[in-house]
Parts: structure tokens; C-alpha cells; sequence
């Protein structure tokens, strides 16, 4: 029956109180919830009138055991100085981009929490979300079971060490946009054929998730699925041609080098 102070109610901290109590992992009377725009609070409480809002940090961090950090990177420096002096046996859980162990272990030093860096992914608001926690922590056993529990409760988990998390940045954490510029992409060239804009949105998105979750049922290589789909001489491999004949999986590759090279530039 852990207490958990969630710092932050936008799509991600909204979306993991969901999460947790929709799946029933923690109740709402678990829950403490800050955030300095009243109105998300407000909203909040509308759904949820059984979690405990707080008009103050220091509020919702005192009754909890586990501390979820989920506001703007640049405002997390002002948060931890309020906060430190409650923070003793506490767990902290920051997911904020651009914020490594180093940085996160210095503005917590002296205060007696524990730390874990974290990185979720937008689909998390629909529970279908990609969490990456760091290998490299202070949590207990018991506490970073309970937070990965956390957010599984929102999608899927990985223990990632802190060396990939750029990569992880770039895979999981940004890539959503990405699939998004694919979607609209592939309805694009449908309404040019003719579909109207809505059928076209909902067939191309429908077959991203179907292809994702052929890959992740069957754990066959993608080359291998791509490969069943193309008859010799038939539409697909024609297709196929032409993506690779405009560099899409170059392009790819690229943008997610270029993300993990900012991703590494934020930390310095």
C-alpha cells in the first residue's frame, strides 16, 4: 500500500494515475497529485474525485513513500531545492529528458532519497506505452519492483542501462512522432487515390498497429515479415523498390541519430 506523490498531472502523469487505477494497482486514495496549473487539477478531480490534490509540492511529497517527478526539465532544479528536506526515505522517479543519473544524484544529495530515472512514451495515454527504466539506481528491490509495476500498468517495461538511454530516446521515447509522419503519410497518398481522408487515417493507422503486433506475437525478424508480404512480381516488392530507391530506411536512421546526438547534447 505504497503512497505515491505525482508531480506534474500533464499527459504523462495524467496518464499513468489512469493507468494505475484503472488496473486497479494502486487506489485512488494512494494518490497525491501537484501540479501548478489549477485547472488540470481541477479537470483531474472532475474524473478521479478520490485522489488527494495538493496545492503545494511539499503537500503531496510528505504522505508518499515513492515521489514521480513528471514536470518541464527546466523547472526540476527549483522543485528538487523545495522539496529536499522531505525527501529523506523517499524514492524518486524523474523522467524527464535531458536529466542523466549524474545530474539527478547531485541535486539529491544530502536529501536521503533514493533515484531512478525513467523514460515512457506518449502511447502510454492509451496504455500501450514504452517504459525504459535505468539498470544504474539507488531503489530497493522491493521500491523498483513497485515502480516498474507502475508503469506497466501503462504498457510495456525494459531495464536499460544508462549508455543506450540516448538510443532509447531515440527507438522509443520520440519515435511515436515519426510513426504519426508515417500514418499521415500513407493516408495521404490513399486520398490522392481517392479515400476519403477518415478511412484513409483509420486503414493506414489500423495497419501500423497490426504490423507492430505481428512483430511483437510471432518474434519474427521484421525482414522476415516484410519478406511474407512481397509475392515476387507483385505490388509490394514495387513498393518496397521505391522506399528504398528514396533512402526511407536511410532517412529513418538518420533522424534517429540525430535525436540521440541532441539527447546527449542536453545532458552536458
Amino acid at each position: 500500500m505504497k503512497t505515491i506523490a505525482v508531480i506534474g498531472a500533464g499527459n504523462m502523469g495524467s496518464a499513468l494515475i489512469r493507468g494505475m487505477i484503472d488496473t486497479g494497482y494502486v487506489k485512488p486514495e494512494q494518490l497525491y497529485v501537484c501540479d501548478h496549473q489549477r485547472e488540470k487539477l481541477e479537470d483531474l478531480a472532475m474524473e478521479l474525485p478520490a485522489v488527494n490534490y495538493c496545492e503545494h509540492a511539499v503537500d503531496a511529497v510528505e504522505p508518499a513513500d515513492v515521489v514521480l517527478v513528471a514536470i518541464k526539465p527546466y523547472n526540476i532544479a527549483e522543485l528538487y531545492a523545495d522539496i529536499g528536506p522531505f525527501l529523506a526515505g523517499k524514492a524518486v522517479v524523474s523522467i524527464a529528458a535531458g536529466w542523466n543519473n549524474q545530474m539527478i544524484s547531485t541535486a539529491l544529495k544530502d536529501t536521503g532519497a533514493t533515484w531512478l530515472r525513467v523514460m515512457p512514451n506518449t502511447p502510454a495515454l492509451v496504455g500501450e506505452g514504452m517504459t525504459a527504466l535505468c539498470a544504474e539506481n539507488t531503489l530497493s528491490e522491493e521500491d523498483f519492483a513497485f515502480v516498474k509495476g507502475m508503469f506497466e500498468s501503462v504498457g510495456r517495461t525494459a531495464v536499460v542501462a544508462e549508455k543506450l538511454f540516448d538510443a532509447v530516446i531515440a527507438v522509443s521515447g520520440s519515435s511515436p512522432a515519426y510513426i504519426y509522419m508515417l500514418i499521415e503519410a500513407m493516408a495521404d497518398a490513399a486520398v490522392q487515390e481517392g479515400m476519403t481522408r477518415d478511412m484513409a487515417i483509420e486503414m493506414a493507422a489500423q495497419s501500423v498497429l497490426g504490423s507492430a503486433l505481428m512483430v511483437l506475437s510471432t518474434g519474427e525478424h521484421p525482414a522476415k515479415l516484410k519478406d511474407a508480404v512481397c509475392s515476387p512480381g507483385g505490388t509490394t516488392i514495387d513498393a518496397v523498390v521505391q522506399l528504398e530507391t528514396h533512402g526511407f530506411r536511410a532517412a529513418v536512421m538518420a533522424a534517429m541519430d540525430a535525436c540521440a546526438a541532441k539527447s546527449k547534447a542536453m545532458t552536458k
